[in-house]
């Protein structure tokens, strides 16, 4: 078998050591600091190294066995297990990789159901929804006519008779469910007992929780959905990506829709990594993972609970939470800035019914892949509780408060250190950079 040829750190340092500076920066903020975004997780030495594998070279428009180029053995073999084992681990009719991003492979959705000008239900944006679910800024919301559902003003969770009520006065063309800050399960067969009485197809957009789907810590959308579309990075913890799952009468539609309407060749080297996150994510130790990242959600979101962050519909069933800041007298967009201060990576977020502008926001969205990728637990997440809380109340403006961000900053240095994901061996970075 012939040597692996693969990425060379010291010659990316010798020829451009101003990106091979920025990618160790990259390595040390992520190994130093405490990482809170939700849509973020660590992926395995494994899924970066197929990520910067030599398939970055080859064109392979078309699909297995159909491809425009010659040459493309190596890659339609990665390709079909990509699809084997997305297939296998969903329980899916049909799968394709190919979409570049979780937009990608909605827009894709879209192509394969709708056409241009019908009616499209789903979350509104400020409701917890993403850009691709009807924005006026996005082509969802330009070249469809978006039709928006909204969560209780009082429960804060999703309002299932207005979303029955409004399929029926708009009878849709399709009807999406799935969102960016809902914390909580979402009724997949209530969503398609509605879409049936009003004919429409149904999609789930499960880029934020299909890596909980695949380690059976939350319900899987895909017995109930015509088409699944997500992201492979996330809770998946793979790479960068899209991946389309949906059933084998659609299945021509969607590989259509995908390439030559939305695409043209695939990223075979993210394929490749696509396929060793699949098969990682049908571990059991994947499911361990899947399973503590919601557990620590939990218990996260009830220590904030205490120390005066209130906590959108009451609770978390997920990877992340929302809260609510307004208690405090900090908003979103301060509370962000604070924590990045402090060692602590989260975002700014708007609440359901926000009173502030969404680049202010009433609310901060927290989520536990990553520290629970690292190994960490219950008892770290109290303690990571604390320090977000700390850091939101302390004023970098005084000095009092610039001093105990300094402190959480330590604090928090020390906490993820202490649980380096990239660290087997205590390797040095030049060689975690592109293991």
């Amino acid at each position: 078998m012939s040597t692996f040829w693969g990425p060379d750190f010291a010659a990316l340092e010798r020829d451009d050591p101003e990106i091979a500076g920025v990618l160790l920066d990259e390595v040390d903020r992520q190994r130093d600091t405490l990482q809170l975004i939700a849509s973020e997780s660590f992926t395995s030495p494994a899924v970066l190294t197929a990520l910067g594998s030599t398939l970055a070279n080859k064109y392979a428009e078309g699909y297995p066995g159909n491809r425009y180029y010659g040459g493309c053995h190596q890659a339609d073999r990665a390709e079909e297990l990509a699809i084997a084992r997305a297939r296998s681990l969903f329980g899916a009719d049909h799968a394709n990789v190919q979409p570049h991003s979780g937009a990608a492979a909605v827009l894709a959705a879209y192509a394969a159901l709708a056409e241009p000008g019908d009616p499209v239900l789903a979350m509104g944006l400020p409701h917890g929804g993403h850009l691709t679910h009807g924005s006026k800024a996005n082509f969802s919301g330009k070249w469809f006519h978006p039709i928006a559902y909204r969560v209780s003003p009082v429960t804060e969770l999703i309002d299932y008779d207005e979303v029955r009520d409004l399929a029926l006065a708009h009878r849709p063309k399709l009807i999406i469910c799935g969102a960016t800050s809902y914390p909580r399960r979402i009724d997949f067969a209530r969503f398609r007992e509605i879409a049936d009485e009003v004919g429409a197809y149904l999609l789930v957009d499960a880029a934020h929780f299909i890596g909980l789907v695949a380690g059976r810590a939350v319900p899987s959308p895909v017995p109930y959905a015509d088409v699944v579309a997500c992201t492979t990075h996330k809770a998946l913890r793979g790479p960068r990506g899209g991946m389309i799952l949906c059933r084998a009468e659609l299945a021509q539609r969607v590989d259509k829709a995908v390439f030559p309407f939305a695409q043209g060749g695939p990223m075979m080297h993210a394929v490749a990594a696509k396929a060793v996150a699949l098969r990682e994510a049908a571990s059991p130790a994947f499911a361990g993972y899947a399973q503590q990242t919601v557990r620590n959600a939990q218990a996260l979101t009830v220590e904030l609970a205490a120390e005066g962050m209130r906590p959108v519909t009451g609770g978390t069933d997920t990877h992340l939470a929302l809260l609510d800041l307004r208690e405090l007298g900090v908003s979103g967009r301060e509370a962000e800035a604070r924590c990045a201060q402090a060692g602590i990576a989260l975002n700014k977020n708007a609440i359901p019914y926000d009173p502030a502008k969404p680049a202010v926001a009433s609310g901060i969205r927290v989520g536990t892949p990553s520290v629970t990728s690292q190994g960490m637990a219950e008892g770290e997440m109290r303690r990571i509780a604390g320090l977000v809380a700390t850091a939101v109340r302390s004023d970098p403006e005084t000095v009092s408060g610039s001093a105990r961000l300094a402190e959480v900053a330590l604090e928090a240095t020390e906490l993820a250190r202490r649980f380096r994901f990239y660290a087997d061996a205590e390797q040095d970075a030049e060689q975690q950079v592109l293991v």
